[in-house]
């Protein structure tokens, strides 16, 4: 036959295992069955010693009764002697328990007790008897030239002990089979609530988090489900703190989205509207100053007009910066500018900074955000930390960008400042930071200060945008 072309069936082995009742029903019939085995050796050993002392009995009874025959044949005439033992011997039959064996001087067997006629025909299996089989000695007795051995024969007794063990086997096989039924029933009428507990985890590994359990009347499983019914109050809770939260991080999205497009729109406004008219305001004052060489009056006046307007135009540039700064590709000279812009207005404050960026731009979001994160830093420097020198650190490493701002001010700024805008400045740049899909870590150094380490996902542009003038 070839067995390679047989069809091959999946066996789904969750089929295969046995339920918590069946297997607390085995363990306590295994301990049940345990217990009639040691009973059972108790029984043997009992039995053994009761089979010695009936054969041992019955043997010193078959002796003493021999002696007594043989006391009687002294009396009958010698010639005639061996005759009148065999018809004494042939006339009793099998002695009890024993078997009566006449030998003549020279070693012939004139006699041997026939076979016992109790249960006849039957023998206990050899391990058995090796079990129960007492070890008794033959006793021999001589007269007139013949010889009469007693061999004790237990078979007889190991054979009832041997009926009465099959029969408590039966009895014992029932029991267990009957503790069996008892225990996994009565298990599964009490553990039936466990099928209702399953389907409850099931519905609420499904999201359906609304899902309760009963108390039910048993203490074990009443604790259970008032435990599940706790932490089904409390996931729903969770998922509700999560739900909101996810809605005030979009909202929040969309706000920052939203700030940032106006504040494109108010650079783009300053730009073409009052960057130009500045400038050429700045032009005409120009020409008047060439011109006016000899006036004065109106060449003093121009040369004011021309110094104004060009510091009215690094206003402008600097505000422009502000709104809308360079784009990924331009990120650390924006943000060398921005901390140039910071210290002139802070020159009591070191400011140092560490770019390795590399020469692959951001993406703009992502220079936004680094800009708009770097802003609350140093504004929290100044409001907060009372700090005497601040260091910048930007680098590139593993798919990430990393950035450090840390301070050698008082430590963990502590209570919001009574400046307008403060108190939130943390919380939103964890929000700003996590919108992308990083992580923010706020350190306090053994030395003192203040470390502010962000990660954000390296989101690397091919193209150049377009820069802002």
């Amino acid at each position: 036959m070839n067995f390679q072309n047989w069809p091959i069936f999946p066996v789904d082995r969750s089929k295969l295992r046995l339920s918590l009742h069946t297997r607390v029903g085995l363990v306590l019939t295994a301990l049940a069955a345990s217990l009639l085995i040691i009973l059972a050796g108790l029984w043997l050993h009992g039995t053994r010693n009761a089979i010695h002392e009936e054969v041992e009995a019955a043997s010193r009874v078959s002796e003493q009764w021999l002696k007594a025959v043989l006391g009687e044949m002294q009396g009958v005439p010698a010639a005639t002697r061996g005759e009148r033992l065999l018809g004494v011997a042939r006339a009793i039959g099998r002695v009890r328990a024993n078997e009566l064996e006449i030998r003549t001087a020279a070693g012939d067997t004139i006699y041997r007790s026939p076979a016992p006629t109790y249960k006849a025909g039957r023998t206990v299996p050899g391990w058995f008897a090796g079990l129960l089989a007492p070890e008794l000695p033959t006793r021999t007795l001589a007269v007139d030239g013949y010889t009469l051995t007693l061999h004790p024969d237990a078979s007889r007794a190991m054979l009832d002990a041997w009926d009465d063990l099959a029969a408590m086997a039966g009895w014992a096989v029932a029991l267990l089979g009957l503790i069996f039924v008892a225990t996994r029933g009565a298990l599964g009428r009490a553990l039936h609530p466990l099928a209702q507990i399953m389907r409850a985890l099931d519905r609420t590994g499904r999201g359906r988090f609304d899902t309760r359990l009963p108390v039910f009347a048993t203490p074990e499983l009443g604790r259970i489900s008032r435990a599940f019914n706790g932490m089904a109050d409390r996931l729903g809770e969770a998922v509700d703190d999560n739900v909101r939260l996810e809605s005030a991080r979009e909202v929040d999205r969309q706000m920052n989205t939203r700030l940032e497009e106006e504040r494109r729109v108010i650079a783009r406004e300053l730009h073409d509207e009052l960057a130009q008219g500045i400038t050429a305001v700045r032009a005409l004052a120009g020409a008047i100053v060439q011109r006016t060489g000899d006036a004065p009056s109106l060449h003093i006046p121009a040369q004011g007009i021309v110094a104004v307007t060009g510091e009215m135009q690094d206003g402008v540039r600097n505000i422009l910066h502000r709104l809308r700064p360079a784009a990924g590709h331009g990120l650390a000279v924006t943000l060398e500018r921005q901390l140039a812009n910071w210290q002139g207005q802070h020159p009591e404050i070191i400011a140092n900074s560490h770019f390795a960026i590399g020469p692959q731009p951001v993406s703009d979001d992502l220079a936004m955000a680094v800009v708009r994160i770097v802003q609350e830093g140093l504004t929290n420097v100044v409001r907060h930390a009372h700090a005497t020198q601040v260091d910048l650190a930007i680098s590139r490493v593993g798919g990430w960008l990393q950035l450090t701002l840390a301070d050698n001010g008082r430590g963990r700024y502590g209570q919001p400042s009574a400046q307008p805008g403060c108190g939130l400045g943390l919380a939103g740049m964890g929000e700003r930071i996590a919108a992308f899909g990083g992580h923010l870590q706020f350190e306090q150094p053994v030395g003192g200060g203040f470390r502010i380490f962000a990660r954000l996902p390296d989101a690397v542009v091919q193209h150049a945008p377009e820069e802002f003038a």
